[in-house]
């Protein structure tokens, strides 16, 4: 065998590890979504029919979007952040994250440091959203009268799809 089969193995790339990190924090918002839904209208929605644009506009605007303004959206909010502040968004993340575990199997439970642990992150979330609502305002207020009225088609167009073709219908 040669030396590189016996050598000591390397441990996962760092982006792989960031990858994880950013899975695990969407799946906690995720989680943490369903869990408020499922509190504030019980397990099944109650008796009101909910769609993703009800509940979370912004996706429908976004669906709504060419797939070049999609992208100089992204573009944009990907200059916005320098990559030192990447890194250190990825440090704040792992120690919140190492944060929650401890919080979580800590004895005795202490539910107030998750619910601070939790807050910090759905912060962290809420300044990407403000900032991708910037972009999207600025990109709206740069489109011609007919390319906002293109939009505002899609726009319906996804509405419709949501809520069983009833925003056609209004």
């Amino acid at each position: 065998m040669s030396d590189a089969e016996n050598g000591p193995k390397r441990g996962a790339p760092r982006w792989m590890k960031a990858a994880l990190v950013v899975s695990l924090a969407v799946n906690l918002a995720v989680a943490g979504m369903v869990a408020g839904a499922v509190l504030r209208h019980g397990p099944w929605g109650g008796a009101r029919p909910h769609s993703m644009a009800t509940e979370r506009p912004g996706s429908a605007y976004v669906r709504a979007l060419s797939r070049e303004d999609r992208r100089a959206i992204w573009r944009a909010m990907h200059a916005e952040r320098k990559p030192e502040t990447r890194a250190r968004r990825a440090e704040r993340m792992r120690a919140d994250f190492d944060a929650m575990l401890r919080a979580l199997r800590a004895k005795p439970y202490d539910p107030q440091q998750v619910q601070e642990i939790m807050t910090r992150q759905m912060q962290a979330g809420l300044a990407r959203q403000k900032l991708g609502q910037r972009f999207m305002q600025d990109r709206l207020a740069r489109m011609t009268p007919q390319e906002r009225a293109a939009y505002a088609d899609r726009l319906q167009e996804v509405l419709s799809i949501e809520n069983g073709g009833a925003a056609a219908r209004r």
